[in-house]
């Protein structure tokens, strides 16, 4: 995707806005609770701050989620819309793009967690045999995705997933979590990806909720 690009992020930790632009970032974010209220008020910051109106951009990029509901049902649909208004073009990045952005190359088989709600996980095992992804109950879905007894490097994970992984038997290196806002993230990453064919290619994935997925 050509720059200027504008990146909204707001399945994981916060809903953070960055304008990518001569290869310089400019990003900000809020927390999730106020996106619905002042998510277009940061977009426009940000485009201010670039001295850009949205029609000068090369195009959109939006985090695809896993992770929180509400703030990924947000932020798609501010996308969506600013891209479709604009006819600008869109490129969607899932959320274990972003948080993996941060591990160096890894000979152990990796697995990249993302939480959405309480005690709920979706986890990605990425090693030379392939990937592997589930989402769903903690101590459940490391199961699925891992071998009892194996040694694996795990990003994004919190004291609940290496509980579990110590229940499992598994040896477990921790990769740290990079410290750059999400849609800083996703706009370095967008640049690199075509954009979709359509807005409309562009699909949330809301992990252990099917249902609501595939409406």
């Amino acid at each position: 995707m050509h720059e200027p690009i504008l990146a909204l992020e707001g399945a994981l930790d916060s809903f953070s806005v960055a304008l990518l632009r001569d290869g310089e970032i400019v990003a900000e974010s809020l927390s999730k609770q106020a996106a619905l209220e002042d998510g277009l008020r940061l977009v426009r910051s940000r485009l201010e701050a670039g001295k850009l109106r949205l029609g000068d951009l090369g195009g959109i990029a939006v985090g695809t989620g896993p992770g929180g509901f509400t703030g990924l049902r947000i932020t798609i649909a501010f996308a969506k819309s600013l891209a479709f208004g604009a006819k600008l073009p869109l490129a969607g990045v899932s959320s274990f793009d972003i948080v993996d952005a941060a591990a160096a190359a890894e000979s152990l088989p990796r697995v990249t967690v993302i939480y959405g709600r309480p005690g709920i996980a979706c986890m990605r095992r990425t090693a030379h045999d392939g990937m592997r992804v589930a989402c769903g109950p903690i101590a459940a879905t490391l199961a699925r995705v891992t071998s009892e007894g194996e040694e694996i490097a795990i990003i994004g994970a919190t004291e609940d997933v290496q509980s579990a992984a110590r229940e499992r038997g598994l040896s477990v290196h921790l990769i740290p979590v990079g410290t750059e806002l999400p849609a800083a993230t996703l706009a370095r990453i967008a640049r690199m990806r075509p954009p979709a064919a359509s807005v409309h290619e562009v699909a949330p994935d809301y992990g252990e909720l099917p249902a609501v997925k595939q409406r």
